[in-house]
Formats: structure tokens, C-alpha cells, sequence
């Protein structure tokens, strides 16, 4: 990708402020204090060339987003006649720019969420998957902790490379059906795919959610005993997780039990 996007046509030409558009698909959110810290800072001869894409009229900011809302701020009134000058390229599409923002920030503090979102936009194979994997059980990718709704990205990339589309669904499944929005975070989805992944084929999905939603206490309980595993075992917190899972769903009546944790692990 990188060098179909170094031949792209590109110039430095100076472009209105007023002009220059966002596309959400294709950039991370605006970081307000962010924003403030460079007003408040301002200089410039710092603000550089911000990076542009001319699509079909418009220009869309690749790079530069932040040090652009500075400028006009800075500016104040009148600042939607300013020009500044950007780097500007020719025939890109969403796709391209978002791939390109990538690139350009791989270096640079870019959170785990904004990067995802915008290499779904670009057509990366792992984000896409996982955005399938979650859409196909009823839920959505969002940084609002929502009903209906994960954040955490990271683990959903992680459980999907480590195992596959199939696991993580069920694990998110059983997660959302069990817990809800309380349910859904770091620890909680891995230690449950973890189970999902050992005893697949044995674990029965109704069952584990009919133990799980029926205990006392409902998540909070459910890491609070996988934190008491992990003093005592000194395993990974997902680890403790999954055995905790294991009791609660072997305590639970009918069906046949699953083997135990911790031989697993061990063998």
C-alpha cells in the first residue's frame, strides 16, 4: 500500500480553512484538550504542511486535523478566508486516505480505537473480520459503554488472531447475554473465548448463560473470584477468568461438567 500511495499526484498548494473537511471514516476524533494545548502554544512556523486529499471537490484532512482546529482558533474571526498551505492529493479514496493516516501516524500516540476505526475504513482484513464477528451477534463497535456495544478493540483483535471469527462471536455472545454492558470488557471477553476455545464442542452456550446470569452478584462476583484465582496462581487474569467461568457453569444443575481448568492448563 505504501508505495501504490507514494505514487499518487501530489502537490503543495494553499488551500482555504474553510475548505477543509473531516472525514470521520478515514480520522481519529477530535481531541479537544489536545486542540487547547496547541492554541495555547501556538507558533506558526510550527504547523507544518498538513496532508490533504482533493476528493471530488472537497479536501479532506489526512493528517493534521488537530494543528488545522488550532489554526482557525488562533486565527479567530475571519479565519474561514485564511489560507495555509498543505500538501495536497489527487484521485485518493476514502479507502486510500484512511490507509494513509495510518502510515503517517504509526509513529505517533494514536489510541487502539481510532486506529481500528479507521483501518476498517480501509479495508484491513483483521478489523474487518472482527467488525463482522461482532455485528453478526447483534452488537457494535462504539467507544460509548452502551447496551449493544464493545470498546475494547484490543481483545477483539487479540481472541480473533488467536483463535477465530467463530470463537470470538460466541464468547461475545455468551459475554452480552450473561452480563450486558457490564460485561463487556478486556478480561471478561478473553477469560470467556478462552473457554469458548478449550472446550469447544463441550461447552453448551445456553447453559453457561442460564449459570452466569443466575450468579449472585452477576460480573463483579464473577472477577472477583477470578482475582482471588490470581493471587493464588499467579496467572494471568483472563486465565482466572476462564477457570472461574468453568466453576460457576459446573455449579450450575443439569448438563454434563466440563473437565477441570487447571489440569487443562497444565496438560
Amino acid at each position: 500500500m505504501a508505495n501504490n500511495l507514494a505514487r499518487l499526484n501530489s502537490s503543495i498548494q494553499k488551500v482555504q480553512l474553510s475548505k477543509l473537511r473531516v472525514s470521520p471514516a478515514a480520522q481519529r476524533e477530535m481531541n479537544e484538550s489536545r486542540v487547547a494545548h496547541l492554541v495555547a502554544e501556538f507558533d506558526p512556523e510550527m504547523l507544518g504542511l498538513p496532508v490533504v486529499s482533493n476528493r471530488n471537490g472537497h479536501f479532506y484532512t489526512i493528517d493534521g486535523q488537530h494543528r488545522v482546529e488550532a489554526t482557525k482558533r488562533w486565527l479567530g474571526d475571519g479565519w474561514e478566508k485564511q489560507n495555509i498551505d498543505c500538501r495536497v492529493y489527487l484521485g485518493m479514496t476514502e479507502r486510500e486516505e484512511a490507509a494513509m493516516f495510518l502510515e503517517l501516524n504509526d509513529v505517533l500516540s494514536v489510541t487502539a480505537f481510532d486506529k481500528f476505526k479507521v483501518a476498517v475504513t480501509s479495508n484491513s482484513s483483521d478489523e474487518t473480520a472482527v467488525k463482522k464477528a461482532v455485528e453478526s451477534v447483534g452488537l457494535r463497535i462504539a467507544r460509548e459503554k452502551k447496551d449493544n456495544s464493545v470498546a475494547c478493540v484490543g481483545t477483539l483483535l487479540k481472541v480473533y488472531r488467536r483463535a477465530d471469527a467463530k470463537t470470538l462471536g460466541r464468547a461475545l455472545a455468551i459475554t452480552n447475554n450473561s452480563f450486558g454492558a457490564p460485561g463487556m470488557t478486556n478480561h471478561v471477553i478473553d477469560g470467556i473465548a478462552r473457554v469458548c476455545e478449550r472446550y469447544n464442542g463441550e461447552l453448551q452456550d445456553e447453559k453457561a448463560i442460564e449459570s452466569l446470569t443466575q450468579l449472585r452478584g452477576g460480573v463483579g462476583a464473577l472477577l472477583t473470584k477470578a482475582g482471588l484465582l490470581r493471587q493464588q496462581t499467579a496467572q494471568s487474569m483472563s486465565q482466572c477468568v476462564g477457570a472461574a467461568v468453568v466453576d460457576v457453569v459446573n455449579r450450575g444443575r443439569g448438563g454434563k461438567k466440563l473437565p477441570a481448568w487447571w489440569k487443562e492448563t497444565e496438560a
